[in-house]
């Protein structure tokens, strides 16, 4: 069965171009040029990844992405943020705003294709495992759902993704360029500083729970998962 992927743009060119090469890497390719169609298309068929735009004429890229994580049905589903801007600022609010990655434009479709397939690869590979535990945090790798304590707690796909290779690898110290290749995947191209991103908001959500220091910094070398601080 074809993976669906949804394309958010408000450029009829650029979609065009993108629905005419994902179609041909054997992709099913929904369109939307605004946040309202886009909700939509969603309601009427849940699609197996977003690109989204960040500008789009009815709302922000951004503010779609917030709107897709608080919903219950599309929290889970991988997002790519397009978008012209390319400052460090810019690319941090896209992140936390729920994006798993972010690419600038002029896009590359070679360089889309690629960070598709790893993160639908990962998406996918979540259905193989089955769980994990250390201290308060337990991961169920089968409902991809992450427990601290009693209390379930939500992750995005990447924090989830990270976290759960950390467990997998307890005291261990993974500097961000095995990181990337690790959780990321050899086949995707972002910069260093996107795992310091990622690696920050998996902190501040385990902070809520007096669980943040389970992720430790060892300066000049990279991050390790202490199991006696997840206790």
């Amino acid at each position: 069965m074809k993976k669906q992927i949804l394309c958010v743009e408000d450029e009829a060119g650029i979609r065009n171009m993108i629905r005419f090469s994902l179609e041909r890497e054997g992709y099913s390719v929904m369109e939307a040029a605004d946040a309202s169609h886009a909700r939509a298309q969603v309601a009427e068929s849940l699609p197996d990844l977003m690109l989204i735009d960040w500008m789009l004429p009815d709302l922000s890229g951004p503010e779609l992405v917030k709107r897709f994580r608080r919903d219950e049905l599309t929290r889970d589903i991988p997002i790519i943020m397009l978008t012209a801007k390319a400052e460090e600022e810019d690319m941090i609010y896209g992140l936390d705003a729920g994006a798993d990655d972010y690419l600038a434009k002029p896009v590359s479709l070679k360089n889309l294709n690629a960070r598709i397939k790893a993160l639908l690869r990962r998406t996918e590979g979540f259905d193989e495992q089955h769980s994990i535990s250390a201290g308060r945090l337990h991961l169920n790798q089968d409902a991809h759902q992450l427990r601290i304590g009693n209390e379930p707690v939500h992750l995005g796909t990447t924090e989830y993704r990270l976290l759960e290779f950390f467990m997998q690898h307890p005291g261990k110290v993974y500097s961000r360029a095995q990181l990337l290749d690790f959780v990321w995947g050899q086949t995707t191209y972002i910069e260093e500083r996107t795992v310091d991103v990622h690696v920050l908001r998996l902190r501040k959500t385990l902070k809520q729970y007096d669980a943040e220091q389970a992720i430790q910094t060892v300066r000049g070398a990279g991050y390790l998962f202490s199991t006696e601080n997840a206790a």
